[in-house]
C-alpha cells in the first residue's frame, strides 16, 4: 500500500507540474516584453568565461536592467562562488518540477538575479533530449521578466551548448593566448556558425600578458577563421591578467564591483558595452528556438 501511495503521489506531483508549465501555443505567441539572451561560452575551460558572465550581469544591473544570468555549467556550477550568492534550488530542482523557474531565481549584486546550474548533479551532466526540452519550457516564461538574460555555459559542445548556439542571436566567445583555448575556441564558433548561420559572434581575448600578446593571438585566430571558414568574428577586446581578479575570487564578489578602477575592471567595463549585446533577440522567444533546435 505505501508503495502504491508513493506512485500516486508522484504522478500527482507531475500533473501538477505540467499545469503549471507553459503551453505550446504560449510559448509561440508573441512577446509583450522580452529580454535580451546572450550566450557565453568558451570551448575550453579555465579561460575565465565565468568570471566575465558575473561581472557582465553585475555591471548591466548596475545599469538599471533587470539582469538574469543562467548558469548552464550544468552539475559544475560556479558563478554562485564569484558572486557569493548560496541558492536554494537550481537547474536541476526545476527540471525535476520540483520548483518554478522564477522560485529558483536567487539574488545577486545590484538586484540582478541569478539561476545555479547546481554542483554534483549527474542528471544536469548529461540530460536526455526530453530532460532538456522539459527544461527549455520551464525557463521560457523567464524572458518577459528581464531585460537581459545572460546564459554561462560550460567547456565544450555539449547537447544544451549547441542548442542555445541555435538559438541564440549573439555570443560572446571567450578564450585566451594559449593554444588550446584558441583551438578549442575556433571549433565552439565554427560550430556556432553551422548550427546558426546568422549569429552575431564577440571574441574577448582574456587574460592576457600585453595587448601585443593580445594581438598577436587575435591574428592568430582571425586568420584561421578566414582562410577555413570565409569569416571571422567581431573583435570586442582584450582583458590582462590582473592579480585583483584572484582577490575578487577570494572575496567572492566580482573584480568591477570590487577594485572597478583595476586594469581589468576597466578592461570588463569596456566590453560590457559592446552594442550587439542591446540588440540581442530573436523574432521568435528564444526558448522556443531551442526546443525546436533539440528535435
Amino acid at each position: 500500500m505505501a508503495v502504491i501511495k508513493s506512485i500516486k503521489s508522484e504522478l500527482e506531483r507531475l500533473r501538477l507540474f505540467r499545469l503549471k508549465m507553459p503551453s505550446d501555443e504560449g510559448l509561440t505567441k508573441e512577446r509583450k516584453s522580452a529580454a535580451n539572451v546572450i550566450c557565453i561560452a568558451s570551448g575550453k575551460g579555465g579561460t575565465g568565461k565565468s568570471i566575465l558572465a558575473t561581472n557582465l550581469a553585475y555591471l548591466r544591473a548596475r545599469q538599471g536592467q533587470r539582469v538574469l544570468l543562467v548558469d548552464f555549467d550544468a552539475g559544475m556550477a560556479n558563478a554562485h562562488l564569484l558572486l557569493g550568492v548560496v541558492p536554494k534550488y537550481d537547474l536541476g530542482h526545476v527540471m525535476l518540477g520540483e520548483v518554478l523557474a522564477h522560485e529558483a531565481l536567487a539574488d545577486g549584486p545590484c538586484g540582478m538575479k541569478l539561476l545555479s546550474g547546481g554542483v554534483g548533479r549527474h542528471s544536469l551532466v548529461s540530460p536526455t533530449r526530453r530532460q532538456l526540452d522539459r527544461l527549455f519550457r520551464a525557463l521560457h516564461p523567464l524572458e518577459s521578466d528581464f531585460d537581459l538574460v545572460i546564459i554561462d555555459h560550460g567547456a565544450g559542445m555539449g547537447y544544451a551548448t549547441v542548442a542555445h548556439l541555435a538559438a541564440t542571436s549573439t555570443l560572446l566567445l571567450v578564450t585566451n593566448p594559449e593554444v588550446t583555448a584558441l583551438s578549442d575556441g575556433y571549433a565552439l564558433y565554427k560550430r556556432a556558425n553551422m548550427v546558426n548561420p546568422e549569429i552575431k559572434v564577440g571574441l574577448v581575448m582574456n587574460r592576457c600578458a600585453s595587448e601585443a600578446e593580445a594581438s598577436s593571438a587575435w591574428d592568430r585566430f582571425r586568420g584561421a577563421s578566414q582562410r577555413f571558414l570565409g569569416h571571422a568574428p567581431q573583435y570586442i577586446g582584450w582583458i590582462p591578467a590582473d592579480s585583483s581578479v584572484s582577490r575578487s575570487i577570494a572575496r567572492r564578489e566580482p573584480v568591477t564591483l570590487m577594485d572597478p578602477s583595476s586594469p581589468a575592471g576597466h578592461a570588463i567595463e569596456a566590453v560590457a558595452n559592446w552594442t550587439p549585446i542591446d540588440f540581442a533577440r530573436t523574432q521568435r522567444p528564444f526558448y522556443a528556438r531551442a526546443r525546436s533546435a533539440l528535435r
